[in-house]
């Protein structure tokens, strides 16, 4: 079984924070500081896309545990909508299809002081046994 509540190395590494994990929406926080930055003192593209990735699969595997399966990402479309510098970001993930072999999630990130977009993803990801990963 697999413990959501203990963050990995990679989690740790993207300081990513969970308020709530459920079959069909995921919210929490991640950082978005000088950690990230890409040379130009902005936060890297590459922190919403993993963080977009992960907060879909969490979600995801959430609704396929208890039939004994996991989600594993297919497909991860990010939209940088503006650039951030510093603070931390509020991100949700929302499912939008749960099908028997796939599913379909959506997930913002904003800034919580102004509620503006940062950036936005889709996360399409297959239901899988883990056995045959």
């Amino acid at each position: 079984m697999t413990n959501l509540t203990t963050p990995s190395e990679h989690m740790a590494l993207l300081d990513m924070q969970f308020d709530e994990v459920q079959p069909t929406r995921v919210s929490g926080s991640i950082a978005a500081d000088e950690r990230h930055h890409q040379p130009w003192g902005i936060v890297s593209g590459g922190q919403y896309t993993t963080a977009i990735e992960a907060f879909a699969t969490f979600g995801a595997y959430e609704a396929v545990k208890d039939r004994g399966q996991q989600a594993v990402g297919v497909t991860n479309i990010t939209d940088f909508v503006r650039p951030h510098k510093s603070g931390r970001l509020q991100v949700e993930a929302t499912a939008i299809h749960q099908g028997r072999t796939q599913q379909l999630w959506q997930v913002e990130i904003r800034r919580p002081d102004d509620d503006k977009l940062i950036a936005r993803g889709q996360v399409r990801l297959q239901n899988i046994d883990p056995k045959s990963a």
